[in-house]
């Protein structure tokens, strides 16, 4: 499945809230963890400046969030939603992958961390992501090149 990104604006917020809600509010609520308006608009502003919505034949099918930091040369993944009509196409893992392949060649690593009760773990695992941090709700994990 072929995608391209555009930059995510503030008139995006409703489409943000209305995926996160799709795509989160049961592993959250499975976990115990606030699915407010207000908890939800916090994760959709954190890092927004390099929030990217996922298009598909012009569509919009998601969100993918990730920054580099270069004092720990590591990419961290803060987001990746895919819209449950695009889900099972392989979007998720193409972009992981891609970003994977990017630390490779710049010698970084790629951090995330994963809800305990999301099945994006089973991705993450097989694609070599290891987890070095946990809490009650989340998993840290790296890929490291």
């Amino acid at each position: 499945m072929d995608y391209t990104f555009r930059k995510a604006e503030e008139s995006d917020f409703d489409y943000l809230l209305q995926l996160r809600r799709l795509t989160m509010d049961n592993y959250l609520l499975q976990n115990g963890l606030d699915i407010s308006d207000k908890e939800h608009t916090f994760r959709i502003k954190y890092n927004f400046h390099d929030a990217k919505i996922i298009l598909v034949d012009g569509v919009e099918a998601g969100l993918f969030k990730a920054s580099y930091t270069a004092h720990s040369a590591q990419w961290y993944i803060y987001q990746i939603q895919i819209h449950p009509d695009y889900q099972g196409l392989g979007i998720g893992r193409k972009l992981i992958v891609n970003l994977c392949e990017q630390a490779l060649k710049d010698n970084s690593s790629v951090g995330l961390s994963v809800l305990k009760s999301n099945p994006a773990k089973r991705l993450y695992d097989r694609l070599g992501f290891t987890v070095i941090d946990s809490n009650s709700s989340e998993f840290e994990m790296v890929f490291n090149a």
